[in-house]
């Protein structure tokens, strides 16, 4: 069993085998959706994702901006990486206000219905040129929840096209289960230690291309990955986790857990309050 950071264990393959998990896509059945549309559910439904929901103004999106220079400052005055800012809900105050923001979780309760868990934030920043790539992969795969009932909001920090290594989704993937995947060797590059191989076979890649303050919304198994960012801006993405209230949580992963709509009639997760960092 890896070692515990942020609230909780680290899985490894052998952990996460031991886990008697539910791994399919449940599709969404909500005739009458509040914030999304029909037509949007029945897109989610199909592809397995939707991309370009517009959230935040254009002086919202450069106030979060701001908010994530100055983590991103104190994170690397201190030694770590860009791509270090995890579980950021639990430690700064603004992660947590993004993850419980009505107009994000009311996209999420009409794929999710009407208790719904917020777990995980997670910056992805690919600094210029950095040489780092997020190979194709499922998110489901790293995850000791079950069932999967969880989806990924993608929020953009900054401007995100493929000039600098916007991430990319393989329609329809996500119908076909959870994959075989192998497992990346160090010096490969890869944020992630995961690759599913051969993806030709699932179809032709789809650009998930987003101006800061919008964004887009996967399953947890659709495929999906970027390209190493080899322009000279940078690419900095806040993956915003949720799930249905009645997923279970193990290895202490339901210390995560912040209730953002509905009730958690089972008590499944911690609830933590807001940080006050």
């Amino acid at each position: 069993m890896a070692a515990q950071a942020d609230f909780a264990i680290i899985p490894t393959a052998e952990d996460l085998a031991e886990i008697e998990r539910e791994l399919r896509f449940f599709p969404v059945e909500n005739g009458s959706p509040q914030t999304l549309t029909r037509d949007q559910l029945d897109d989610y439904n199909r592809h397995g994702y939707l991309r370009g929901l517009s959230i935040f103004s254009q002086e919202e999106a450069d106030a979060i901006r701001q908010e994530f220079d100055r983590l991103l400052a104190e994170y690397t005055a201190a030694g770590k990486d860009s791509y270090s800012i995890s579980s950021a809900h639990l430690k700064h105050a603004v992660a947590w206000d993004l993850l419980t923001d009505p107009r994000i979780v009311n996209c999420v309760r009409d794929l999710l219905g009407e208790n719904v868990i917020g777990w995980g934030a997670h910056f992805f920043c690919k600094m210029p040129r950095d040489g780092k790539k997020v190979s194709w992969h499922q998110d489901a795969s790293y995850w000791p929840l079950t069932p999967t009932k969880t989806c990924t909001v993608w929020l953009a920090i900054d401007d995100a096209d493929p000039e600098n290594a916007n991430m990319q989704f393989l329609p329809g993937s996500h119908v076909f289960g959870h994959l075989p995947y192998e497992t990346s060797a160090a010096g490969e590059g890869n944020v992630l230690d995961q690759t599913v191989a051969d993806i030709e076979r699932y179809g032709r890649a789809v650009d998930d291309a987003l101006r800061a303050g919008e964004i887009s919304i996967h399953s947890d198994l659709l495929l999906h990955g970027s390209e190493a960012n080899d322009s000279d801006r940078r690419r900095c993405g806040l993956t915003l986790r949720y799930c249905s209230a009645d997923v279970k949580a193990f290895l202490g992963w339901r210390e995560k857990g912040v209730l953002v709509a509905g009730e958690d009639a089972l008590g499944h997760w911690a609830n933590r309050p807001r940080p006050s960092a």
